[in-house]
């Protein structure tokens, strides 16, 4: 990583930790969600009621366009090569017969490529959005075995294709960095997360695990790890009248947008980017090599281009999870009280990202414990640079975490659900910050009656015919987060005597949700019927910038609904004049109600929406604001939390092991959409199921490069291994966030790995501390 990339990253860590200590000091009601929403009071509105997608019947009918489906009037298709060194130089490059192959339009590579900066590295600015610092075809360096290192544009996919594979390149290698032991022996250097040190130190933590009566130290591992969304990444982009358009599979609609202006040299809004519709992101959906070099192509050859990688061409470019080595030592009274708590370990990352997987990051506020260590160090090899990963940090973290919990329930002979209990704590352990809000006891309680779990066996006991059974549990915690940046744009048009809203937003739907939740909160707070709410998304040129990562797009769109919502309250008051029944009212005395205004504390002083715009003589209004600056998460510790529940069988011959059963028990606020919700909870398990027992990218040492970039060999999981899901939710709202809601979109893989891991030891006896639970770990 550069000089200039680092002292940014630091600049905003510094920020970030000056904020850190100012806000906790304010009054509650100096901050965002010191006073409740209104939302949170209204208990049989649309909030809470079961709504099926709004997209549903486009997606099923075919009608919904993704990244790879646009079309451009004289489109070439790309076809990337990759490099097949792990570090080094091209010293020739024989593109004859690629050039000579049919269909062939352009064969680009550093050598031809348009002059372009490098992307500005994620983390470096709020709008920077690059995978890493190295320039793109840009010189003849060679930085990981499969970076790209030209593209052949052509007719059709396939005759692209074709002629990428006879490109033919030498390479100077130099030596590189592709084992861990060397990576180690080179130097081990402290993590940092978004320009914070990854490490917490209360207490002596070493001392007290000595003096503990009762205590467990042990070590954790997990693997690497590589996205398989169902759509493969892609885009369709062309140059017209000197501005680029881009259709894309993204995340970070605007931010994007904003990193291919700066890597062009253009202004901003001589890009417009969309994104309706992602086919899976799970943080991989972002900005990577492939749309940088799909728009230089098409710039050099003055044509529109596609760009669609294969599976394979994913695992070459776009990052993934990083491997973790955890050590998880607990001391703990006889009666179960923890006095000491050690996390820490190392993880990797390359030379030029800042990536690491932070796996402290669910311990930090997880226990009641008076002495904590907390640290993750970094080792840098040549490789693919790592990137989010669904729940980054928590979900390996809390593999290692809970199963050393599990561990210790066994020493102590305390029941694993009530030894969690007992350590419940009443303030965040290592911020000192109040919970906004934390209901993981009831929802401990409600799992483990639902569960069945006082039916657990006692470990190795349990057999049904060639299986032995097993019953495991975990928790899993994962960050309330609400960044900067969201705005909302509302316009009401008059449709008779009636109203129609549009309510706009710079955000992304990978599938989740998105523009269902933001009509069902935008109807709720005008008043207005779901049928009368339209919503726009996907689209760089509408206002702000809304990211879909860290759980947290739902909050930044529901204050920004806020905001535009008070907004539009005040200018529909201002047109009502002297004729309305809400004359000399103030923007404070009223809400919305029934389609109209209305006087909060006198509904029968109220006029509708139509009824102003007709008396004023306007068809339609339009507000665009920006939602009250995230201070929240500050002020308050804020998370949502799992109590998790597996059962499983595992075979005596073979080593199989089959999950039969799993229950997920959630704490994460209002539930907003109880149908989308259920959905993204069991999706999150789903996926958590796969790293538990399946997934694996196996890097090869010798050369860096990865052996199984396909779902042929990478596996995950399929319908025969997903047993019936059973998610329920305390439902109870958290009094300082919008809608009183949490994030949902990665507490459902939290603590899964480790349910599982639990339920196979009280099944067979055996303790798996190495992700996956492979067949001959069992054997």
């Amino acid at each position: 990583m550069s000089i200039i990339d680092s002292a940014k990253q630091t600049a905003q860590g510094l920020v970030m930790g000056a904020l850190q200590k100012l806000v906790p000091l304010a009054p509650d009601n100096w901050i965002p969600g010191g006073v409740p929403d209104p939302l949170i009071a209204r208990k049989h509105g649309l909030i809470g009621t079961p709504v099926s997608r709004l997209d549903g019947p486009l997606k099923v009918g075919g009608g919904a366009p993704f990244a790879a489906e646009f079309r451009f009037d004289g489109m070439a298709y790309a076809a990337l090569a990759y490099a097949t060194i792990a570090r080094g130089r091209i010293t020739a490059i024989d593109s004859a017969a690629a050039e000579g192959a049919p269909g062939v339009v352009l064969v680009m590579t550093h050598r031809n490529a348009p002059r372009m900066k490098t992307p500005a590295m994620f983390g470096t600015s709020m709008s920077a959005v690059g995978p890493d610092t190295i320039p793109i075809l840009q010189d003849d360096q060679v930085h990981w075995n499969g970076q790209p290192v030209a593209c052949v544009l052509a007719e059709t996919q396939e005759q692209a294709d074709h002629a990428a594979s006879l490109l033919q390149f030498t390479y100077r290698q130099v030596p590189a960095v592709t084992t861990l032991a060397a990576a180690k022996a080179r130097g081990i250097e402290q993590g940092l997360f978004m320009g914070q040190p990854l490490r917490n130190d209360i207490g002596d933590a070493e001392a007290a695990l000595v003096a503990a009566p009762h205590r467990v130290d042990r070590r954790y591992t997990t693997p690497r790890h590589n996205h398989n969304p169902i759509e493969p990444h892609a885009a369709t982009l062309a140059w017209i009248d000197g501005e680029l358009v881009i259709h894309d599979a993204s995340q970070m609609v605007a931010q994007q947008a904003q990193t291919m202006a700066e890597v062009f040299g253009m202004k901003p809004d001589k890009v417009r980017l969309t994104s309706p519709y992602v086919g899976g992101g799970f943080g991989s959906k972002g900005l990577w090599e492939h749309q940088v070099i799909a728009a230089a192509a098409a710039k050099l050859a003055g044509r529109p281009v596609r760009i669609a990688l294969s599976r394979e061409g994913v695992y070459r470019v776009v990052g993934g999870r990083t491997l973790t080595e955890q050590r998880v030592a607990i001391g703990a009274q006889a009666d179960g009280r923890f006095t000491a708590l050690v996390h820490s370990g190392l993880s990797v990352m390359t030379p030029h990202n800042a990536m690491p997987e932070p796996f402290i990051l669910g311990t930090r506020s997880a226990y009641a414990v008076p002495n904590i260590a907390l640290k993750v160090e970094v080792a840098r090899m040549q490789m693919l640079a790592n990137t989010f990963m669904r729940a980054p940090g928590e979900a390996v973290g809390t593999f290692a975490l809970e199963s050393a919990i599990d561990e210790l329930a066994d020493d102590l002979g305390i029941d694993p659900v009530e030894l969690r209990i007992r350590n419940e704590p009443d303030r965040d352990p290592t911020s000192g910050l109040p919970f906004s809000s934390r209901h993981i006891v009831t929802a401990w309680r409600q799992g483990a009656e639902r569960f069945g779990w006082s039916d657990r066996p006692q470990t190795a006991t349990r057999r049904d015919g060639a299986w032995r059974i097993g019953m495991g549990c975990a928790t899993g915690t994962y960050p309330y987060y609400r960044m900067p940046g969201a705005k909302a744009r509302l316009t009401l048009t008059r449709d008779g005597d009636d109203v129609r809203a549009f309510v706009e937003v710079a955000a992304a739907e990978m599938g989740m949700g998105t523009g269902t939740t933001t009509a069902i909160v935008t109807a709720e707070r005008l008043g207005l019927p779901l049928d009368r709410v339209d919503v726009g998304y996907g689209d760089s040129a509408i206002p702000g910038a809304i990211m879909a990562g860290g759980s947290q797009q739902t909050a930044a769109i529901g204050a920004a609904v806020i905001a535009a919502h008070n907004a539009l309250s005040a200018e529909l008051l201002k047109l009502a004049g002297n004729d309305s029944p809400l004359a000399g009212l103030s923007a404070k005395e009223i809400g919305s109600k029934g389609g109209g205004l209305a006087k909060l504390d006198d509904p029968a002083r109220r006029e509708s929406y139509a009824s102003i715009l007709r008396r004023a003589g306007r068809d339609s209004i339009s507000v665009t604001e920006a939602g009250s600056p995230p201070l929240e998460f500050m002020h308050w510790s804020m998370h949502s939390h799992s109590a998790l529940f597996c059962e499983v069988g595992v075979d005596d011959v073979t080593g199989e092991v089959r999950v039969r059963r799993f229950l997920g028990a959630f704490d994460c606020g209002r539930i907003l959409n109880p149908r989308t919700a259920a959905s993204q909870f069991r999706g999150g398990i789903v996926m958590g199921l796969g790293m538990a027992l399946m997934e694996e990218t196996q890097f090869d040492e010798r050369n860096g490069r990865i052996m199984n970039p396909s779902l042929a060999e990478y596996h995950v999981p399929v319908h025969l291994d997903v047993p019936e899901i059973d998610v329920i939710w305390t439902d109870i709202p958290d009094p300082h966030t919008p809608m009183g809601a949490h994030g949902i979109g990665e507490i459902g893989i939290t603590g899964v790995a480790a349910a599982v891991a639990n339920a196979v030891h009280n099944a067979t006896g055996r303790r798996i501390r190495d992700l996956p639970i492979t067949l001959d770990k069992l054997l």
